[in-house]
């Protein structure tokens, strides 16, 4: 049996997402979706984007992380969380425990930009720097587990994270059931999971696609291979899709996902700076890449209404991408 098919069990269901939806409606935003008539002549298609640039902490991670944060018990919740993180899921969870009154505690590589670090002590979690492996990460997370006893939540292979995630989808098909297509960005998978089950779960007609860099391919080559592929040694500026799938998303993705788009990085910057421009409001790298794989044609939606979520808006204003 690939390893795909094993995690299977584990995975939310529509009820999960609308117990998450529930868990969390007091803590996050149901964000806007919006529409552009130039970018839909760009494409050929109607599209409609799911604003979670707009959410708590300025991405769709406020949902994941708050959904785990308050499926706690309350003497799981005492002794708090832990997480890692270079940016928008450290940011999430110290925000979701901050609203709880609980403690948290982000692991985060030490070249990790100042700006994300400021996002996270901003909401009072406490910061555990490691060198910039995935080995130290998850080494420094268990020392941290071991002295406070905190519950880990990670940032993508986690059942009430990904049930978390899953509730953008279901607001997006709430509020347009005739949507054809669905594109998440993919990195870690925790999105494009609870998406592709909360579409297919309310509407099996409908297409599930995933948008990722050219230069981090491993969810495309996953999908393919129905194993996980590695991350490739290529850099990408959608730093948020750096992040290799799980088991568990693997499964996800194989089982609900119809396609995964990869775009260029002038395609990425292209895509990024049409939104700002024409759109106007403001989307880090990794939620163009949806569009840039449009501009790009490595995802049919010809003559479709598309729902696209804008995964999240943090972006370093003093790096944009087309100044540097």
């Amino acid at each position: 049996m690939p390893e795909a098919e094993s995690a299977a069990a584990t995975l939310p269901d529509l009820d999960a997402i609308r117990s998450a939806q529930a868990r969390i409606a007091p803590y996050v935003h149901r964000t806007p979706v919006f529409s552009c008539r130039s970018l839909d002549a760009e494409v050929g298609a109607r599209l409609f984007f799911k604003a979670e640039n707009l959410q708590r902490t300025g991405a769709f991670k406020a949902r994941g992380a708050t959904s785990a944060v308050f499926s706690l018990s309350e003497a799981e919740a005492r002794r708090g969380v832990v997480t890692h993180s270079s940016g928008n899921h450290g940011a999430a969870l110290a925000y979701a425990a901050q609203r709880r009154g609980i403690p948290a505690y982000v692991v985060m590589p030490e070249n990790a930009a100042k700006v994300k670090q400021d996002n996270v002590r901003r909401r009072g979690a406490s910061i555990r720097f490691c060198a910039p492996t995935v080995a130290a990460r998850d080494a420094t997370c268990a020392d941290v587990q071991r002295e406070t006893g905190a519950t880990l939540v990670h940032p993508f292979d986690d059942v009430r994270v990904i049930a978390g995630q899953g509730t953008a989808a279901l607001e997006l098909i709430e509020e347009l059931p005739e949507l054809d297509i669905v594109i998440a960005p993919v990195g870690g998978g925790g999105l494009l999971s609870g998406t592709a089950i909360a579409v297919k779960s309310l509407d099996h007609a409908a297409k599930v696609f995933g948008a990722e860099p050219a230069n981090a391919d491993d969810a495309a080559r996953s999908f393919r291979s129905g194993r996980i592929e590695p991350l490739p040694a290529a850099t990408t500026i959608a730093d948020g899709l750096r992040t290799t799938l799980s088991p568990r998303t693997l499964g996800a993705i194989r089982a609900g996902v119809d396609a995964i788009g990869t775009a260029s990085e002038e395609a990425i910057m292209r895509a990024m700076r049409m939104t700002w421009e024409r759109m106007k409001i403001v989307i880090e790298p990794s939620a163009a890449v949806p569009l840039a794989c449009l501009l790009e044609r490595s995802l049919d939606v010809q003559d479709a209404a598309v729902g696209i979520i804008l995964s999240g808006g943090n972006v370093d204003l003093e790096r944009l991408p087309w100044q540097v």
